[in-house]
């Protein structure tokens, strides 16, 4: 009777990981599609009524146009005169509209080409004891010093920045991406951090 039971409920929950995934993805895509229909409705509007197109073709209509001025966007900033027209406008407005530059460097971080912002992953010692957080290095110093980034879980877009001597920084040769889905799955993973350190450390009592 235990073995039916333990086969039960070990099928449940391999069939509950497989599928709850797929609903947080769903609902996730969701509430993205519905902001977007709400926020675009003045123009979907506007091809409902000149049109005479039904409120789906309507959306689909506009988020098509959406999509095309940012691919001829995409385009014009390719070129000598798109880049410098948008360099002088982002420095003469964008730069001075608050939070511009948070957004846009999170916004680039997670979608652009640029270079990551984190040049290195760490186990960083802030208490002086054995309690290590996981953080990101964002520069190094000549002093030999590090300035690092610690995420809060799960959304490491927030966090704290800390300028920490090179003795409270153990630096792990590890992805960066692959620390990061350790941030967001709040610590799921995280052995083989904590592997690479202990590795590191016993190497050094040698």
């Amino acid at each position: 009777m235990s073995r039916i039971k333990q086969f039960l409920n070990t099928t449940f929950l391999g069939g509950f990981v497989i599928v709850l995934p797929l609903v947080i993805l769903f609902l996730v895509f969701r509430s993205l599609f519905l902001f977007i229909l709400e926020n675009i409705e003045p123009i979907t509007q506007i091809f409902t009524e000149t049109a005479k197109a039904d409120k789906l073709l309507a959306s689909v209509m506009t988020i098509g146009i959406i999509l095309g001025i940012c691919f001829i966007l995409g385009l014009i900033i390719r070129t000598k005169v798109g880049i410098f027209i948008y360099n002088l406008f982002e420095d003469n407005i964008l730069i001075r509209i608050p939070g511009y530059r948070i957004v846009k460097e999170t916004v680039t971080q997670l979608f652009g080409s640029q270079k990551n912002l984190f040049s290195g992953v760490a186990l960083v010692n802030l208490y002086g004891n054995s309690t290590l957080l996981t953080a990101f290095i964002t520069d190094r110093h000549p002093d030999g010093s590090f300035t690092v980034f610690i995420p809060s879980a799960p959304a490491p877009t927030a966090g704290f920045v800390y300028h920490l001597t090179k003795e409270n920084v153990h630096e792990i040769d590890y992805p960066v991406d692959l620390a990061m889905k350790t941030i967001i799955s709040l610590g799921a993973g995280s052995h083989k951090l904590l592997e690479k350190y202990h590795l590191i450390q016993n190497n050094q009592h040698k």
